[in-house]
């Protein structure tokens, strides 16, 4: 039986008699044919797919909608393709056409021979398949003689940067329905919803004189911008690529926002996922590790903690402390990694700038106490899923204050004792960069071209609080820990961390940290945050994760049009 191959091309043994049949009920049914061929004109439709009985709809796949960036720039798009299906049935020449398609598609000969010789009406060959080499199979098939192999006009997902964002930008399986990243977390605005058309016919599939042709047009998907920014997105993955690769690290990430919205500009964890070549990806490249793998923050937490004692009234700017070089925190004894042998005076600025651990306990455990700290921490939204609109998101392991023991208080001072996402940290400092206002971490701007609104969702300090922590975090860059995180001509704000992780066997591993590098610029007016981490590196922050934040923060202020102070 003729079919047509989906793109009105007439096929197949037995055509010459459908054509003539065809002729006459087009003479006899005028007004009929004019109503097909307008519909041609629009979307044209494998008529032949439709089962021999009255009725049974073919799908019209609606278009998956696109996916920009801030700038236009497109990050995921539908394009034109062609499933390639055969009749088993009607097959007259397997090995034949088995050929040609495998030297067209460069695959296995033997599996098409397989799927041709199924006991079957229908059956896949190829899907989404190039037009260009669908095309050109079908005339070296019919050249060939080969019958029983038909196309059908589909669209498949393209992604014009690669691996550049390939985990947020996420992908989608054979029949466009979104498996990970952002194309999951909005599947249901991007994918659309399928139209269908159906004719009645007779058992032969011979359209029925007077029949009906119902039609149900698609509706296409919605195009979506996202708050991701390419160049940023480009230079934060080469950096932290280079800083796995130079520290000698199991994995990097990254995450950069606007502190002022919590839009993200870019966010990348190695390794990458190219989503033009996702065969030999491993399950690792899928997850972006920012929001669904918890970490120890280590010494960046000092942030909160003195954020905490400014605003409940424990301490002040002025309040100093006498520092020794080891305290007791619960059953263990906790120095600095400066391994200093004499008790100072330190204030907050101080123990800031020197990041120092038994400085952070000393203020939790004497001045600040578990019941203040651990609602600040709450105020934080620490342990609390964050909201962001990525799949997967972790909440992290963080002890309530019921369930406090001797250590939890001093460990927690300085990032110990607990577990979070990086995205929390990007949240809870996106907040004191931004005067206290806590935003949610999130990549959606606009649907079909109308913004989309992420309204603050509490306060974590004062602006008064937010403001005096934001001067400490420019002396740690200035004159601290944190000096190779410098980026010429910019005030920048901000606090390394070199954190321990906890063994499986019990304890902390030792001689391999998290690094980490959080902060934001310009200072006074902050409109971008920065966090690289580096995970399981030897290095401490202050030599790895710093300069890495250097590069892209430079990269991503200029990008965003921040003029430099001098």
């Amino acid at each position: 039986m003729p079919r047509e191959d989906g793109t009105g091309f007439m096929f197949g043994p037995g055509a010459r008699r459908l054509q003539v049949i065809f002729v006459i009920l087009m003479i006899a049914l005028a007004g009929m044919a004019a109503r097909l061929v307008a519909l041609q004109a629009v979307r044209v439709v494998d008529l032949s797919s439709i089962e021999n009985t009255r009725g049974v709809p073919v799908a019209l796949q609606a278009r998956r909608g696109t996916i920009y960036d801030r700038n236009g720039n497109i990050l995921a798009m539908s394009e034109g393709c062609y499933d390639i299906y055969c009749d088993p049935q009607e097959v007259n020449l397997p090995a034949v056409s088995a050929q040609i398609l495998a030297e067209e598609f460069n695959s296995d000969g033997s599996a098409y021979m397989q799927t041709m010789q199924q006991d079957s009406s229908f059956a896949y060959l190829v899907r989404k398949a190039d037009k260009e080499k669908a095309e050109e199979a079908r005339k070296k098939l019919r050249e060939a003689g080969c019958t029983g192999i038909y196309l059908l006009k589909a669209t498949k997902r393209v992604y014009p940067y690669g691996q550049i964002a390939g985990q947020v930008i996420g992908m989608v399986d054979t029949d466009g329905n979104g498996l990970t990243g952002l194309e999951l977390q909005y599947n249901d605005l991007l994918r659309g919803i399928d139209g269908s058309i159906s004719q009645d016919s007779g058992r032969d599939g011979t359209p029925v004189a007077g029949g009906n042709t119902s039609i149900k047009e698609p509706v296409d998907g919605d195009d979506l911008v996202v708050s991701l920014d390419v160049d940023i997105q480009k230079v934060a993955e080469e950096q932290v690529q280079g800083g796995v690769s130079t520290y000698k690290a199991e994995s990097g990430f990254c995450m950069v926002t606007d502190p002022s919205t919590g839009e993200i500009l870019a966010a990348c964890s190695t390794p990458y996922l190219d989503l033009n070549d996702t065969v030999d990806a491993s399950q690792e490249a899928f997850n972006l590790k920012l929001v669904s793998s918890s970490y120890e923050p280590g010494s960046i937490f000092k942030v909160l903690t003195a954020a905490i004692g400014l605003e409940s009234g424990s301490v002040d700017t002025y309040t100093t402390f006498s520092v020794p070089p080891t305290v007791v925190v619960g059953s263990d004894i906790v120095q600095d990694d400066d391994d200093r042998s004499k008790t100072m005076r330190m204030d907050l600025r101080e123990i800031l700038r020197r990041s120092s651990n038994t400085g952070a306990a000393t203020v939790a455990q004497d001045a600040i106490g578990a019941q203040t700290f651990a609602e600040g921490v709450n105020k934080f939204q620490i342990g609390t899923a964050t909201g962001i609109d990525y799949p997967g998101e972790s909440a992290g392991l963080v002890t309530q204050l019921q369930d406090y023991v001797g250590s939890t208080l001093g460990s927690m001072s300085f990032g110990q004792g607990l577990a979070v996402p990086m995205v929390q940290m990007v949240k809870a400092v996106g907040s004191i960069a931004d005067g206290g206002t806590l935003r949610t971490p999130h990549f959606l701007v606009s649907r079909n071209g109308k913004a989309v609104d992420w309204p603050s969702v509490g306060q974590s300090v004062s602006s008064q609080t937010a403001e005096e922590v934001t001067d400490m975090l420019r002396t740690v860059v200035t004159d601290g820990t944190a000096v190779e995180a410098q980026v010429t001509g910019y005030d920048i704000a901000g606090k390394t961390g070199t954190g321990e992780q906890a063994s499986e066997k019990g304890g902390y591993v030792k001689g391999k940290y998290l690094s980490s590098m959080i902060g934001y610029g310009p200072a006074g007016d902050a409109q971008v945050l920065c966090y690289v981490g580096l995970y399981e590196t030897s290095e401490h922050a202050a030599t790895s994760a710093a300069p890495v934040f250097s590069a892209i923060m430079s990269e991503a202020l200029a990008d965003r049009g921040v003029q430099p102070e001098s």
